[in-house]
């Protein structure tokens, strides 16, 4: 599976009854930073799956990329993103392994979960209890123009090649985007369309089968 580089080196999320019911009501201007983080905790924390549709964007390092799919997660700790375009491409977290493949590859990329450091991975702390405080430091909050609030902050552990972390937020704690500025000038964004709370998940959605024919190798994605 062809990943950038952002992947290499390396799932929206959980709030309303933590907090007071008018938060959801109040501007951006009176909210305060942890208020938004709290709003998000809550609103993922009482999911236990969700879908979304996803844009995701890549700029830098000479790549303008952009794909598009579903995504769907499961707690505890599972992830699938299905790609439409490119069709048929896929990145599988079982809870166990993460696997990614792409029709037209010729193998099959597989890393133990716990040695994962994949820039999807922003996600991965919605698929079990979700606390941003923990998760970002320097939380700082502003304004989109289209009136949702912007949390953002720097990923705990990863200061060295992750600069900020930028959330879309709903008032009702969802997150539409997540923009991910690298320290090297890559920039990537993923955008979320028609969020499913608590959707199905069908029998086998996290159990990825091999092509016929195609090798497994155990180690990090190709660039």
């Amino acid at each position: 599976m062809n990943l950038p580089n952002y992947l290499r080196r390396g799932a929206v999320l959980f709030a309303a009854a933590l907090l007071p019911l008018s938060l959801s009501a109040q501007k951006p201007s009176t909210a305060t930073a942890d208020e938004i983080a709290h709003l998000v905790d809550s609103h993922y924390n009482q999911l236990h799956s969700l879908r979304a549709g996803f844009t995701q964007t890549y700029q830098g390092l000479g790549i303008n990329r952009s794909e598009s799919g579903t995504l769907l997660l499961l707690k505890p700790g599972r992830m699938r993103w299905d790609y439409s375009s490119p069709a048929g491409k896929i990145f599988l977290l079982d809870g166990k392994y993460a696997w990614s493949y792409a029709p037209g590859a010729d193998q099959v990329q597989r890393i133990l979960a716990k040695q994962l450091d994949d820039l999807r991975s922003p996600l991965s702390f919605l698929l079990g209890h979700t606390q941003l405080e923990k998760e970002l430091t320097d939380l700082r909050l502003s304004t989109a123009p289209d009136g949702h609030f912007l949390l953002s902050g720097t990923p705990k552990g990863q200061q060295e090649r992750v600069r900020q972390i930028r959330l879309a937020v709903t008032a009702a704690g969802a997150i539409t985007a997540i923009e991910i500025e690298e320290t090297d000038g890559a920039l990537t964004r993923f955008t979320f369309t028609g969020e499913q709370p608590n959707a199905p998940v069908p029998d086998g959605a996290f159990h990825f089968v091999p092509p016929t024919g195609i090798p497994v190798v155990d180690g990090l994605p190709p660039v």
